[in-house]
């Protein structure tokens, strides 16, 4: 969960072409597969996609992470750029200490996730629906460590057994001090 503090004061709104008054504002946030749900079921486009987000649906994005109850939405209009710099820094960061190896194929993937077929994942890996509420980074690295601890083994090819079978004779003969 991140907390940031928005300044408030008095802002100039374009739109409508009155002056805000905002009080001061402390937000929970959490980027989470709910909020991004939220930000999808309003925008009808994937969040995660390629295309870029306006201004506006990134700060109607932060709306969608807030915890934080009955909050003003003038203060939404209060956010800086470099408060937005710390939120997307936030849903940037990886929230665990689980690594996965490069990918041996180095194609991009185009497939388009949405928070439905995260949903779907999650429904074929057995995760609980209380996980829907963790950062998204972190329940998408559970989602892929599920995927590899499920997946079939890889099977060796006979040249990987003979190399693997070499170094274990090597090996055996070097701890018995033996020549075959």
């Amino acid at each position: 969960m991140l907390e940031i503090f928005i300044r408030g004061g008095e802002f100039f709104d374009p739109g409508s072409g009155t002056f805000l008054q905002v009080k001061d504002q402390t937000l929970k946030l959490e980027h989470s597969l709910v909020s991004l749900s939220k930000w999808e079921s309003k925008w009808h486009k994937a969040f995660l996609g390629r295309e870029p987000k306006t201004q506006e649906e990134s700060i109607d994005y932060i709306r969608c992470m807030t915890l934080t109850q009955n909050v003003n939405p003038d203060v939404y209009k209060a956010i800086t750029p470099q408060t937005e710099r710390e939120v997307f820094a936030y849903i940037n960061a990886p929230m665990t200490a689980t690594t996965f190896p490069p990918d041996d194929k180095n194609r991009p993937n185009r497939k388009i996730v949405t928070a439905e077929i995260i949903y779907y994942w999650m429904i074929c890996e057995n995760i609980p629906f209380e996980c829907q509420k963790w950062h998204l980074n972190r329940l998408m690295t559970l989602i892929n460590v599920c995927r590899a601890e499920n997946a079939p083994r890889k099977k060796m090819s006979k040249k990987e057994i003979m190399a693997r079978n070499r170094a274990l004779n090597a090996s055996r003969r070097r701890k018995t001090h033996s020549r075959g």
